[in-house]
């Protein structure tokens, strides 16, 4: 199964980003990465939590807009070139990268990279082809939900 990310549109206010850990704090959601990427007055976050669906619900609850979207998790070399070689094969059989982010936990000699794809499962079947480790939920977040 494809990993599930969060995604949620946020005010670029202070205090909006609080209000959405609270949330996820009291639902007890842990976090393994984020990032944040902001478009004028808004921000959107994407997280890797542990438990993805309970996120959703508890953050739909507090009238918080997210979505729940499914992203690779792309185990790559960690050492010089190791991206260099993952960027090279997307760009030699033209599949765009909608965004890419860094997963903060190591899994032995290999970082972890996250991306989106349009077509997910393209993207997937061309990496796994061409040798690269395509990481499962349950090795990022998992037995949680």
């Amino acid at each position: 199964m494809n990993i599930q990310q969060i995604s949620v549109f946020i005010e670029n206010k202070p205090g909006r980003l609080q209000h959405v850990l609270e949330v996820l704090n009291s639902g007890h959601i842990n976090i393994l990465t984020l990032t944040i990427a902001e478009i004028n007055d808004f921000g959107i976050l994407r997280m890797i939590v542990d438990k993805p669906n309970t996120a959703h619900d508890i953050l739909r609850k507090e009238n918080v807009t997210s979505s729940v979207n499914e992203v690779l998790g792309v185990g790559i070399d960690d050492k010089p070139g190791g991206l260099l070689r993952l960027i090279k094969c997307f760009a030699e059989n033209k599949l765009n990268i909608e965004y890419m982010y860094a997963f903060t936990q190591k899994k032995g000699d290999e970082a972890t990279m996250i991306f989106r794809f349009e077509d997910i499962e393209a993207a997937k079947n061309l990496l796994i082809k061409e040798g690269f480790n395509i990481m499962k939920k349950i090795d990022i977040i998992g037995d949680q939900e």
